[in-house]
């Protein structure tokens, strides 16, 4: 590990960035230039403390998800998260695994909603990042690990899972599950993380594998979805999608008509936010 270089790197990204470059408020004139240590530390979902510690070459060695986590918050690419695993004495992500990092132009875009619900997936069903809105709506995904950080995996073995959708869309929705985990399984081929999940689901899901010797293989989000809320009820949105140019990742943002039920529900949605919970969500573990 070097200290001085992984001090000296985080402190010279942290200065480049700007507030509105990470979808944060400018507010009054800075003293120093770029980010704060508190606002990278939020980003990157760590203590201020652990974060000060490391650009002052004290802190301890950060493990794989920390760096992970930090290559997100300040928006590196690529490139720049290989060099930061490296000078932290890591081996940087293998391909598979980088799939996960997110790619900044998304997270642009991202940063820049925040009146909506908006998330970005992997192309095995993983929750990369939320916003506020997506949050509320489907409370926060970031708890999960293994396999059950992809959709995917929780559809066919976790039934509370479904009650997310309508009862008569979730034939059609195990379907489009399938189809999408076809293209990434075509794509990382049998030994990869979509390899894997294949076989796990096979075994675990009669249904899965039924729907899997179909062959169908697509790229399906629907145009136009109901989700049902716990405590508003069925909540109808549009979902428009966009990929990232290999398709990995997809920016999936969920709007309403202005004047419609969908819209009203949506600005109580921003109003209440996670606050709305009597009880624990049925989505969010125990």
């Amino acid at each position: 590990m070097d200290r001085a270089g992984l001090a000296d790197f985080l402190r010279r990204r942290r200065e480049a960035l700007r507030p509105e470059d990470v979808g944060l408020a400018a507010g009054a004139r800075r003293r120093t230039p770029g980010l704060r240590r508190e606002e990278v530390a939020a980003l990157a979902a760590m203590s201020n403390d652990y974060y000060t510690r490391l650009e002052q070459q004290r802190g301890p060695q950060p493990s794989e998800q920390m760096l992970a986590s930090l290559a997100r918050a300040l928006r590196l690419t690529g490139d720049e998260r290989d060099y930061l695993f490296r000078i932290a004495g890591h081996n940087p992500p293998a391909r598979a695994a980088a799939a996960t990092h997110v790619v900044p132009a998304l997270l642009r875009v991202l940063d820049r909603l925040s009146d909506t619900p908006a998330l970005i997936l992997s192309n095995l069903g993983e929750t990369l990042v939320q916003n506020r809105m997506a949050d509320a709506l489907f409370g926060d995904r970031s708890g999960y690990t293994g396999l059950a950080r992809s959709e995917i995996y929780r559809w066919f073995t976790d039934p509370s899972e479904r009650l997310r959708y309508p009862e008569e869309d979730r034939d059609r929705h195990s379907r489009a599950q399938v189809a999408n985990l076809r293209v990434a399984y075509g794509s990382m081929g049998e030994q990869s993380r979509a390899g894997e999940l294949v076989r796990a689901l096979r075994k675990a899901s009669a249904e899965f594998a039924e729907l899997w010797d179909r062959h169908e293989v697509a790229k399906r989000f629907e145009d136009h979805k109901t989700l049902v809320h716990p405590e508003l009820g069925p909540i109808e949105l549009d979902c428009q999608v966009l990929f990232t140019e290999d398709q990995s990742q997809a920016l999936l943002v969920l709007t309403a008509p202005p004047r419609t039920e969908g819209y009203e529900k949506l600005r109580l949605l921003a109003v209440l936010g996670q606050e709305r919970f009597t009880e624990p969500s049925p989505y969010e573990l125990p």
